[in-house]
């Protein structure tokens, strides 16, 4: 199929990737930071993200890096375990990954509602909304996590930088002209983000010929590593220790890292399959076992846990990428910039990145889609905003466990409230009373069924119609029965079902007995007089 050739959208490919490479390039140095590892360790990752993982993985648009998820985690193992016991820890989750896909646990991500992913992205763009405030206005606050987000960002507005702020604003500007001309819009090859990038660096070297007080100083620009020897690249890259894999404390850190890691790994796959415009179905089990061999390969070299990532993900599928060629162009495009052009690299105002990452931010929560939404219901919306909000203030993990726990509830009040459809339709031989079961009727529906049937006044006529049911409780068709036997007998009710299925084990023929009719077809008028006045 040319959609999953490599080389089949390359052109397409080679734009998406280099808009990844210019989103993932801070966010592998941010990440690393805030795990309180060394910055060329989440470089690391993300090159081992893009060419191995990008490579092995059967998903066309999901990008693999360091995750944002892993921080807290990473930030308490090092801080506990040491680095190079911390790289074994990383090399025994990915194996442990690594069985798990031959274990086929990827299939737990079909049991997430889209209520809750939707939610997921929504709130992933939101905190990435949040976090980017403080680059953007060149304020030195940390926006901490849960609800001191608020004092945070106003104390962020105290603390502007005019440089900065003009650079945010030019790279935002040139964003969203790229993304609004039609004309600017096809130039796939000259992504947006590369000419805000450009400009962004453009305007600082105009305020450092100009000996302008606007001018960036370097702690506000992207800061790599440059090695001048061969050696200095070496000492970049950070060893196992390998004699602390008896160490329980690097065994439960695995532990921990392999669940995490799956899980968001697992959810970030089903949301970027919304993202995939050809709609590609992706292997989970293989996903699994390709960040298995990934973080494997990641820890041996001295770098991160990684996961699928949301953020450049839904970058790659926004730029227009078709296949994972995107992916791997990003990991070469990284691996060639930390070798060759370090120095043009930390060039890069962190404003222009924090603006790119402002607009990635904003397409992942979109108002229209809260609208959507709402506009679907409250057991759409409830449970949407609810994984929304709970992923903003308490972390994605607790987030999505918030949204699925409001989602079930909502699934099963809403089960029980469609249990059934009742109606009246009037006839020559008098009013009958039809009670239409849904398409699944579970033990839960049983108390309003059984309510229904109780209330059905004497003398009725009723019909139970199951045409359209494709299971039924057992305790619901003991019910079914017992109203048969017993209620519709002393209340002198006139009792037909309708497309009970064999399965069921009830009979198929119409029986006389008891006033109950069964038959498997729909039935016309004429044959609801003949069997209600048999």
């Amino acid at each position: 199929m040319k959609s999953n050739n490599l080389f089949a959208h390359l052109k397409s490919d080679v734009a998406s990737g280099l808009v990844v490479f210019l989103v993932a390039l801070p966010l592998c140095l941010g990440i690393a930071l805030a795990s309180g590892a060394p910055l060329f360790s989440g470089i690391i990752a993300g090159i081992i993200g893009g060419i191995v993982v990008g490579f092995l993985s059967q998903s066309h648009i999901s990008v693999s890096g360091p995750a944002a998820g892993l921080t807290a985690i990473v930030f308490v193992a090092i801080a506990d375990l040491g680095y190079e016991a911390f790289l074994v820890a990383v090399i025994l989750s990915g194996a442990m990954q690594l069985l798990l896909g031959f274990l086929k646990a990827g299939t737990i991500s079909n049991y997430f509602p889209s209520t809750v992913i939707e939610g997921m992205l929504a709130g992933i763009g939101v905190i990435i909304l949040i976090q980017q405030v403080p680059l953007a206005l060149g304020s030195d606050v940390e926006v901490s996590t849960g609800f001191g987000v608020f004092s945070d960002l106003f104390a962020a507005f105290q603390d502007i930088q005019p440089g900065i702020l003009i650079i945010t604003v030019a790279s935002l500007a040139v964003l969203i002209i790229w993304d609004k001309v039609p004309a600017l819009k096809k130039l796939k090859l000259i992504p947006g983000a590369l000419v805000a990038v450009a400009t962004g660096i453009l305007i600082n070297g105009i305020f450092i010929m100009t000996d302008s007080p606007l001018v960036v100083t370097s702690e506000y620009l992207v800061s790599l590593p440059v090695p001048t020897s061969f050696e200095e690249f070496k000492g970049i890259f950070a060893s196992p220790s390998y004699n602390s894999i008896l160490n329980p404390g690097v065994w439960l850190v695995a532990v921990t890292i392999t669940i995490v890691a799956s899980i968001e790994t697992l959810l970030c796959i089903e949301a970027t399959e919304r993202l995939d415009t050809l709609k590609r179905f992706v292997n989970t089990n293989m996903e699994l076992k390709a960040q298995g061999i990934g973080n494997m390969i990641s820890g041996v070299l001295g770098g991160l846990p990684m996961t699928s990532v949301v953020v450049r993900s839904s970058a790659n599928a926004n730029a227009g990428a078709k296949t994972k060629m995107s992916a791997i162009i990003h990991g070469l495009l990284l691996l060639i910039s930390v070798v060759s052009i370090p120095t043009i690299l930390n060039m890069i105002p962190m404003a222009t990145l924090a603006a790119i990452l402002l607009i990635i931010g904003y397409k992942l929560a979109n108002p229209a889609t809260v609208k959507h939404f709402w506009l679907r219901g409250k057991y759409q919306f409830i449970p949407f905003i609810m994984t929304l909000l709970a992923v903003v203030f308490l972390g994605l993990l607790n987030g999505v466990a918030l949204g699925m726990i409001v989602s079930i509830f909502f699934i099963l009040k809403g089960n029980i409230k469609r249990a059934y459809f009742f109606r009246k339709e009037e006839y020559k031989s008098g009013d009958v009373i039809h009670v239409d079961l849904a398409q699944e009727v579970s033990f839960l529906n049983k108390a309003a069924i059984k309510l229904t049937l109780n209330k059905l006044p004497n003398h009725s006529k009723v019909i139970i119609d199951a045409s359209d049911t494709v299971y039924i409780a057992q305790d619901v068709l003991d019910l079914i029965m017992e109203f048969k036997m017993v209620n519709a007998e002393e209340k002198d009710i006139n009792v037909v079902l309708v497309g009970f299925k064999e399965a069921y084990q009830l009979e198929n023929d119409i029986v006389t007995s008891n006033k109950v009719y069964m038959e498997k077809s729909v039935l016309s008028e004429e044959k609801f007089s003949e069997l209600l006045n048999h």
